[in-house]
């Protein structure tokens, strides 16, 4: 009798489960992500770099994309991060929007570049038929 004891106490024991979950690996691949995101997170705001002239306007809100369309300090024309020559930037906005002129088009212009080259890139932008153009410029700490 004393042997059908141990060996019911033993087929109990084997059938418990177990109710704890060890979530120290999940915590730790999640702290990995987040570092990760922090570290990537700034370099993805644009490719080309530019210096922006300091501006105190609000931001833009918008829910789609917008274009971004880069203007260096050597007078350089990007649409993206592709760089592209005067002459084919409307024909290349047509083809990228798919003929919507609504589409949001930011420009950014190099402080250090020449004012009527990027005002002829905004106005053949709007000659075109795109009305929400706007200017990119860094937010101004001074004020």
């Amino acid at each position: 009798m004393a042997m059908m004891n141990v060996n019911r106490r033993r087929s109990t024991q084997k059938l418990q489960l177990m109710s704890e979950i060890n979530i120290t690996p999940f915590v730790d691949v999640m702290l990995v992500l987040l570092v990760i995101f922090m570290v990537t997170a700034p370099m993805m705001i644009s490719g080309i770099n530019v210096n922006l002239p300091e501006a105190s306007a609000t931001p833009i809100s918008g829910n789609d994309e917008p274009l971004t369309i880069t203007i260096n300090s050597k007078g350089e024309i990007f649409l993206q991060d592709i760089s592209i020559e005067k002459a084919t930037l409307i024909t290349k906005l047509i083809a990228v929007t798919k003929e919507k002129k609504e589409s949001r088009i930011m420009v950014r212009g190099d402080k250090n570049s020449n004012y009527g080259e990027i005002m002829n890139v905004v106005s053949s932008i709007n000659a075109a038929g795109y009305n929400h153009i706007s200017l990119i410029t860094q937010l101004d700490h001074n004020k």
